[in-house]
């Protein structure tokens, strides 16, 4: 059973358009802080504030890559996950979310690159 003040935080953390982009990028799969910030077109501090409000509520984990840092979407309780899983569905037929997806695809954080 999910206890209610993470059922609280849950739902906060999805109250949010910064979060639920963020959120609806990582449904796709693993993604680079990087990323997010040419996507979104925002600071790095803002991005990894609410990433953190994320990781708190337990939607995000995230892994250490050299100085890369890559979040994806935590494994949630069947019930939370189908929650998450219509949200982001819902929050997917929005324009600008949908042009974020376009834009992540183009992104890269690489040195290489």
């Amino acid at each position: 059973m999910f206890p209610m003040r993470n059922l609280v935080k849950f739902f906060a953390a999805l109250a949010d358009p910064t979060r639920l982009r963020l959120l609806n990028m990582m449904a796709g799969g693993e993604v680079c802080v990087c990323h997010f910030q040419g996507v979104l077109q925002t600071n790095q501090p803002k991005i990894s504030r609410h990433l953190a409000y994320l990781k708190k509520a337990g939607l995000v984990e995230a892994r250490r890559d050299g100085k890369w840092m890559h979040y994806r979407l935590k494994k949630q309780e069947r019930e939370l996950e189908k929650i998450l899983a219509v949200t982001l569905e819902y929050v997917g037929r929005e324009g600008a979310v949908r042009s974020d997806v376009k834009r992540l695809k183009q992104i890269c954080c690489t040195p290489e690159k």
